[in-house]
């Protein structure tokens, strides 16, 4: 992709978090589910304030909780658009990638259930609770159209509905792509590597929509064993993401797809080159050990790959790497300058907002401008559909110059309330994850 000539980074988040206050879901969702709603929503009112009580208990803030302090206001900057345009746009970031981050209609809490019913409770409501959200997300990046890419969702309960969701994303204009959400052991659902949902892979790729995948949704349920459950599920949320990446290699998805798109976003970096080496070792094994356990098992289903898994990578897998530390950076050649977009995360707290300008001097700073340039921008273009010349004005405007950001910056100028996200702070650069 040719960018056009400018002085300045056209800086473009691939991993960026909206959705509709509580109840401004309501009027997206049919009216037959209003009434249930009102009781969801009561309910999820309760749930947050014993979230909230326990947190506080703990000596610490939900994760939503920004340097503002107070959830209500912080809140805000999920659904607020003319926050997020001012406060990104003031950070340096012109274009974002959304993903989900409030709950749709009838979901259980976020991170752990605390006290919530079974995910398989009431499918249908759950489904439509997610096209509410789609509908509520087209009309928020219509409000700024060339600079957002919003994420639409799907249901692995109904792959029928999904295939027509997708279809419907497509032609409306949410080219984000496609939320793939997990299936653990502990859910109802096929695991991914299932033939069920071929129809929704042939959707994607027929509709040029990218598979995306984000740490966080495909975790088990850890429970209410809070705090341990908590730590737990930091502990193993992105493995839980990862392991999609060999459940699709290996049943054949990508061999089948091969202009379909996928990304890991939020699920580190470090480990695509050691895991990819380790897929390799295990294709090799399987396809041409004429003795072992991994060609007893793993023969018949690597035998209709044409590719390694690592040669699968290079042509259609991608990372989303959120605030990317500076140890990473150099990393990024191993994964494929070409497959690596950068993120910011907003409005996470582990998030570089409000700092990023500093956070890409510190992280690119010795980078060559050319790869950086496709970290922030060239990459981002060709996997989301940014048109870079219509963003031109924006980035010249509020985005930091080339020769800003490979200005390296040391640790000790980074302001101390910038090292909660792990992107600048010294602790966390011994080992990237």
């Amino acid at each position: 992709m040719q960018l056009p000539e400018t002085d300045h980074h056209i800086v473009i988040s691939a991993d960026s978090h909206c959705g509709a206050d509580l109840r401004d879901y309501k009027p997206y969702l049919e009216s037959k589910y209003h009434a249930d709603f009102d009781e969801w929503a009561n309910f999820m009112d309760e749930a947050a304030e014993k979230q909230t009580a326990m947190f506080k208990k703990a000596g610490r803030a939900p994760r939503n909780v920004g340097i503002d302090g107070d959830p209500a206001v912080d809140a805000n900057k999920n659904y607020s658009s003319e926050r997020r345009l001012r406060e990104q746009s003031e950070d340096g970031v012109v274009a974002t990638v959304l993903f989900p981050n409030t709950q749709p209609p009838f979901a259980p809490p976020a991170a752990t259930q605390f006290e919530a019913p079974p995910y398989s409770d009431d499918m249908e409501k759950r489904w439509a609770g997610l096209k509410a959200h789609n509908r509520w997300l087209l009309d928020f990046v219509n409000e700024a159209p060339e600079r957002r890419a919003g994420v639409m969702q799907i249901f692995l309960g109904d792959v029928e509905g999904s295939v027509k969701e997708i279809e419907w994303a497509a032609e409306n204009g949410l080219r984000g792509g496609v939320l793939v959400p997990g299936a653990p052991p502990d859910s109802p659902f096929e695991p991914l590597y299932s033939a069920a949902y071929e129809p929704i892979w042939a959707a994607a790729e027929a509709n040029n929509m990218t598979l995306n995948h984000h740490a966080g949704g495909a975790t088990p349920n850890f429970g209410n064993h809070f705090p341990a459950s908590l730590a737990v599920f930091m502990l193993e949320v992105t493995w839980w993401s990862q392991r999609a990446l060999w459940h699709l290699m290996f049943s054949g998805v990508f061999e089948r797809y091969p202009t379909l798109r996928w990304v890991n976003t939020e699920t580190g970096t470090a480990w695509v080159p050691e895991t990819l080496d380790r897929l390799d070792s295990f294709y090799h094994r399987m396809k041409y050990s004429q003795y072992g356990s991994e060609s007893i098992f793993g023969g018949m289903a690597v035998a209709g790959m044409s590719l390694k898994p690592s040669e699968y990578w290079q042509r259609q897998c991608y990372v989303g790497a959120s605030f990317l530390r500076p140890t990473e950076a150099p990393i990024c050649r191993e994964i494929g300058i070409d497959n690596v977009m950068w993120g910011s995360d907003y409005p996470h707290i582990e998030g570089s907002h409000p700092f990023t300008k500093d956070h890409l001097r510190l992280t690119f700073g010795d980078l060559p401008v050319e790869e950086t340039t496709k970290l922030l921008t060239t990459n981002a273009c060709k996997v989301y559909g940014f048109d870079p010349e219509a963003l031109l004005p924006l980035a010249e405007q509020f985005c930091p110059t080339k020769e800003q950001v490979a200005t390296p910056i040391s640790y000790s100028e980074i302001a101390e309330e910038a090292k909660g996200c792990p992107g600048m702070n010294p602790l966390n650069q011994v080992q990237a994850v």
